[in-house]
């Protein structure tokens, strides 16, 4: 049998592997916006600017994904379905209408 202090103990090595995983996403999550900005800024052409928009509104999701996984509330699930939504009707809105870049 588990005495409570080594089941204390248990938990709390539990939390804190998961608190180290959740920080390694986070950081991984502004590695790469940190490069996506660079993409969306430096791109050579609108359609390279395009897909690092839709790079940065997956990161977005993924960022609030963590930050539920994080935090155990799930009140921004409505605004991940909303950015989700507003990302997917802005990029076939753009593709669509679209003009060629000079070159």
């Amino acid at each position: 049998t588990l005495s409570p202090s080594s089941a204390a103990s248990d938990v709390y090595k539990r939390q804190s592997l998961y608190n180290a995983i959740l920080t390694v996403a986070a950081l991984m999550l502004v590695i790469a916006f940190l490069i996506l900005t660079w993409h969306i800024v430096s791109g050579p052409n609108s359609l390279d600017r395009l897909v690092g928009m839709d790079g940065f509104v997956a990161i977005f999701q993924c960022s609030l994904a963590t930050y539920i996984c994080w935090s155990l509330n799930t009140t921004v699930a409505n605004a991940m379905l909303v950015i989700a939504l507003l990302g997917f009707i802005s990029t076939v809105s753009v593709t669509r209408f679209r003009k060629r870049d000079s070159q």
